[in-house]
């Protein structure tokens, strides 16, 4: 701690606890759940973190991940002389919403329903470091949240927040897994929590067992590269085949493996009005997003965690989703246009999945299938991109 700031925290020195409960009372002031603090050593299961990246289970974000791996164990890289580490949950559940019956409109997680998060908890964090910085003078303080190459979850169960859960949630007993985790790092050494032991999974595999693209290989382990929520956000190119049709009607982020766990099942949920749905049913018009050219994107996904995905992955996911209607047939004309204007779209990967759509659909409907067979032959004969091509050969075969 330096120096300036030793005399000051000498007032806490009889009552250490004084001031991490003058911390708690002020965080749930400024709107967090839950507090657990920690120190600053090197975050537990660093040694796993990197099998796990051995293993090929990173997907995407491997190059990321591997980049930043000698600044995730050292907390002292992100903020100088960093003492403590006081870890926030903040609630966000929303509302589970059911696929839509007609198999025309996506699914959207629920945390991503409403505005992003970043914002508002960095403001909170950020307040929450100034009444730090001004009950403690000369102490320092950083916020995260996501932003830095921090082991926010493995942190936050040392801080007692919670225990890994076997779809690799962190888990708290008060509430479930829907919450957001943040980090505020400081230079005053803090009193800290007790990590919660026991695994209060038990023999329940229910997430295991429902995962529709087994992602979860094993309990605690995630394989990225198969996982909805990963492939929705982050993956901006063509999906492997044998993983579509797992997606259902799910266009960002997956809820699946949360909404099976029964420590879900009375999850506190909030009332912050940043996190209340931009959409009344939770779900989004297939065809409506496959008809958006990238200004109309930016402009109804503005300030929202679905901008992440790109146009690109989120229409990609958008005529994967119309691929899995279960009767075509009773589809909606707007979502037949739609499908096959995206075969024009100016995105290769979008064209592709529109391809695989159809082609889904052909095999589905004697109805259409001549029909189907026309537009993509069409296509065929003019497509420029290989990989287009591919999809669109196989769509026909």
């Amino acid at each position: 701690m330096p120096p300036s700031s030793q005399g000051k925290f000498a007032d806490f020195e009889a009552d250490a606890t004084g001031l991490v409960a003058a911390l708690r009372c002020q965080a749930e002031e400024l709107g967090f759940a839950r507090m657990g603090v920690t120190t600053a050593a090197a975050p537990p299961r660093q040694d796993q973190f990197l099998a796990w990246l051995d293993r090929g289970y990173a997907g995407v974000m491997e190059g990321w991940l591997r980049r930043h791996l000698p600044l995730r164990g050292r907390p002292e890289s992100l903020l100088a002389g960093v003492q403590s580490v006081i870890m926030l949950a903040t609630d966000y559940a929303a509302e589970p919403v059911e696929a839509a019956s007609d198999g025309e409109r996506g699914q959207v997680a629920r945390y991503a329903r409403g505005d992003d998060y970043h914002d508002l908890l960095r403001a909170r964090l950020n307040r929450l470091g100034a009444w730090l910085e001004k009950a403690v003078p000369g102490c320092r303080t950083r916020g995260v949240v996501d932003s830095a190459p921090l082991s926010e979850r493995e942190l936050a169960a040392r801080a007692g927040l919670g225990w890994f859960g076997k779809n690799t949630m962190l888990i708290d007993p008060r509430a479930g897994s829907y919450f957001f985790l943040s980090g505020l790092l400081t230079t005053v050494p803090l009193p800290v929590d007790q990590a919660i032991e026991v695994d209060h999974c038990g023999s329940c595999t229910a997430c295991l067992d429902a995962c529709p693209t087994g992602a979860l290989p094993e309990p605690r382990v995630l394989d990225a590269s198969r996982c909805l929520s990963s492939l929705t956000i982050e993956d901006h190119g063509p999906i492997p085949p044998e993983l579509r049709n797992g997606f259902g009607t799910w266009v960002f982020g997956c809820d699946i493996c949360q909404e099976v766990c029964p420590w879900n099942r009375h999850a506190p949920g909030t009332a912050e009005p940043a996190f209340r749905s931009r959409v009344q049913t939770g779900t989004l018009s297939l065809a409506e997003l496959l008809g958006l050219d990238e200004a109309a994107f930016r402009e109804l996904f503005r300030g929202s965690p679905l901008v992440r995905a790109k146009r690109r992955g989120l229409l990609r996911s958008a005529a994967i989703a119309l691929g899995n209607h279960p009767e075509p047939e009773q589809a909606s004309a707007a979502s037949r246009d739609a499908l096959q204007r995206a075969l024009q779209d100016h995105e290769p990967v979008v064209r592709g999945a529109a391809a695989w759509a159809l082609g889904q659909w052909r095999q589905r409907s004697e109805l259409l299938a001549g029909e189907i067979a026309a537009v993509l032959t069409e296509q065929h004969q003019v497509e420029a991109d290989p990989a287009v091509r591919e999809e669109l050969a196989a769509a026909l075969a």
